[in-house]
């Protein structure tokens, strides 16, 4: 369980915030997406779950713990995260990238080898082809499964995940949103999925939070969204994809 209490961050000692006063609790085996533009305060948020930025005022509790109470390093170590860069580590093999958590936690080399060998098959990357390759060998799709599997290895409870799919083309994209949608299932991890993408929130959250300049518009069920939009905000912001559907589904 992820819990976040009255929750803001301002980067300008109070006069305009990133985050304000977020609450929300995110349920054990729960996917939330955090929806919303450009600076509403997604990556923000999700960057103070894990301490890669620490809140002005609130408290942010993961799995009962206060996180201001944990070493961030321990921290981080118990949280996946993957993001749109990656940030694979280009002179290290596929292998190598994946078993870094587990090698920094003391893990043997027999048991790091056989996690990193089952992620790269759950992920799609057959072990014999892949293991050895180097980034620069995969292409952006591929090395966005690397990632994944990395941000799995050490088997953490909870997943962040800032726009993963974002840089991808959209057959990529596509392809590792049903991947992930499936992981889900079989995993059961808590993820905290941040995303633009309308129809990518709608795909992969159990509920959607929606942020407009740090403040939250509304959270829910997809049902709920869209069948009841709590502000004129939230009803703008899926009409036009509705209207596109609409009109994609005339054409056909």
């Amino acid at each position: 369980m992820i819990r976040l209490e009255n929750v803001s961050k301002s980067f300008d000692k109070g006069n305009s915030y990133a985050v304000k006063d977020l609450s929300l609790r995110i349920e054990q085996g729960e996917t939330l997406v955090l929806l919303g533009s450009s600076g509403c305060g997604k990556t923000t948020t999700l960057k103070m779950i894990n301490r890669l930025i620490d809140p002005t005022a609130g408290t942010i509790e993961v799995g009962g713990k206060d996180i201001t109470k944990q070493d961030p390093v321990a921290l981080r170590r118990q949280i996946g995260y993957v993001f749109q860069g990656i940030g694979l580590f280009p002179h290290m093999t596929v292998e190598q990238n994946v078993e870094l958590v587990p090698r920094l936690l003391g893990w043997s080399i027999k048991t790091r080898s056989e996690r990193s060998h089952e992620l790269l098959n759950l992920v799609g990357l057959p072990v014999e082809e892949f293991a050895g390759r180097f980034p620069d060998e995969l292409s952006g799709g591929q090395q966005q499964r690397v990632g994944v599997a990395r941000a799995l290895a050490a088997d953490p409870a909870y997943l962040l995940m800032d726009e993963p799919f974002g840089a991808l083309d959209a057959l990529s994209r596509e392809s590792l949103q049903q991947e992930l949608v499936a992981l889900k299932k079989r995993l059961k991890k808590t993820i905290v999925f941040v995303t633009h993408d309308i129809f990518e929130a709608l795909l992969l959250g159990d509920r959607i939070l929606i942020l407009h300049h740090g403040n939250v518009e509304q959270i829910g069920t997809k049902k709920e969204i869209l069948s009841a939009p709590a502000t004129r905000f939230v009803r703008d912001l899926f009409a036009k994809p509705a209207r596109q559907l609409a009109d994609f589904q005339g054409i056909m």
